[in-house]
């Protein structure tokens, strides 16, 4: 008789408390040019307590600065010149974030302006809200501060 060996293979896997539970918490966009990086770090440092309840997701150098120089966990994205602005606009448009903070340089002309307008675009149209300097990120903020219990 010609037996086959199988293997096992163990693959983690998330229960179906945890999918839920990170599925249920709410989804922010950190995006910064070069020169608003420091404002977002701060920004993140400031309301690190509200951020850590939430799900990040962050092009990649934002991501990896705001990864390193706190305890938030950030999923990195392509950075924006490379795609990373239409991946999360992509995201949003799938539903698959509640806000956008875009700390946006608006006296420097980017090589990838169209992807910028194309996600702030695709938040209008979705509804998302869309915070681009640091007074309208932290109203909106708050607000999600009060709906988290805070």
């Amino acid at each position: 008789m010609n037996k086959k060996a199988f293997k096992t293979i163990v693959v983690p896997v998330k229960s179906r408390r945890e999918i839920e539970k990170e599925e249920s918490k709410f989804k922010v966009a950190l995006i910064a040019h070069d020169t608003k990086k420091a404002d977002i770090l701060a920004f993140a440092a400031k309301n690190c307590d509200i951020l850590k309840k939430c799900s990040l997701i962050a092009t990649k150098a934002t991501g990896r600065l705001i990864n390193s120089k706190t305890d938030l966990e950030v999923k990195e994205m392509m950075s924006g010149p490379e795609g990373g602005d239409l991946q999360i606009g992509g995201l949003v448009a799938s539903e698959e974030i509640d806000l956008v903070i875009f700390l946006r340089d608006p006296l420097a002309k980017q090589p990838h302006d169209p992807d910028i307008a194309a996600l702030m675009k695709v938040c209008d149209v979705h509804d998302v809200p869309l915070a681009t300097n640091l007074s309208s990120a932290e109203i909106l903020l708050k607000g999600v501060a009060k709906n988290l219990g805070q």
